[in-house]
């Protein structure tokens, strides 16, 4: 079964991790190209993942909201380790200051 509460949180972390990597470009535009790059490499490879957890999950005979677990897992592993990095950078600016 689905647990609300992770999607509610990742739904979350997704909002966080963009207002701050927007930041993060607007603050050094000459590095944006390549950090978006970058971005985006990631997010296929998190897309990739999904596909490949949802194809296993087919394979098995799993349940509709199984495959939609396996399909969304990847990302939320993503956004989860991102949203923490970006907090620690975050506090670590501020101890600077």
């Amino acid at each position: 079964m689905i647990d609300p509460g992770i999607w509610m949180a990742m739904a979350w972390q997704t909002g966080t991790v963009f207002t701050l990597r927007s930041m993060e470009l607007w603050t050094d535009p000459i590095q944006a190209g390549p950090r978006l790059l970058a971005h985006l490499a990631e997010k296929q490879r998190a897309m990739t993942r999904g596909a490949i957890g949802v194809t296993a999950a087919v394979s098995r005979g799993a349940f509709p909201l199984t495959l939609l677990e396996a399909a969304m897992e990847p990302a939320r592993r993503r956004v989860a380790a991102n949203a923490r990095g970006l907090a620690r950078a975050t506090e670590s600016v501020a101890r600077l200051r």
